[in-house]
């Protein structure tokens, strides 16, 4: 089945942070406090996503209160940090919203994601994601983490499902 193909089937897509959704940089000031970096556009294809009905999680292997203040900010009620097993995670919160393996997509870019993503319908992997990791995923969006890849990877699901159009409608109608 093709990347396409499984994309039509999505009900939840998972993110993992470092290296996704930021450019895997960790910045610490001199008192120890850490600074990340998002794209806006990823996040408001985020927006785009919820307002289509497809859930939204972020499944994570650190801690950080920054991560916590941006899914507050975009709205992200599935937010799992310092997660060590993140197909456990996963299971978890597919058994919670009813739902099965095909229907999540999950986007990593880094070992600690493939156990999840070997099980998941659709393998999202960043342009900077390792090389073992793009190896075995169903698609690579050609931005990198931190750079639109996750804005990419959603508008990419959304097309698949035809509901691009629907999510850029309120947008578009003022014009």
């Amino acid at each position: 089945m093709d990347a396409k193909a499984r994309a039509a089937r999505i009900k939840l897509i998972a993110f993992d942070i470092d290296g996704v959704m930021t450019d895997g940089g960790l910045h610490y000031s001199d008192d120890g406090h850490e600074f990340k970096t998002f794209n806006v556009q990823d996040g408001l294809g985020i927006v785009l996503l919820k307002r289509v009905g497809i859930e939204v999680a972020i499944i994570t292997g650190r801690n950080s209160g920054v991560v916590s203040h941006r899914a507050a900010d975009l709205g992200v009620a599935h937010v799992y940090q310092g997660v060590g097993n993140k197909r456990e995670v996963a299971g978890k919160l597919l058994a919670k919203l009813g739902l099965d393996w095909s229907e999540l997509a999950f986007m990593g870019d880094d070992l600690i994601d493939l156990p999840a993503m070997a099980l998941c319908g659709l393998a999202i992997a960043p342009a900077n994601a390792r090389p073992i990791v793009k190896e075995r995923v169903h698609a690579i969006t050609e931005a990198s983490g931190g750079h639109g890849a996750v804005r990419e990877a959603i508008e990419f699901i959304l097309n698949a499902q035809g509901k691009l159009e629907a999510a850029f409608a309120p947008y578009l109608a003022a014009q």
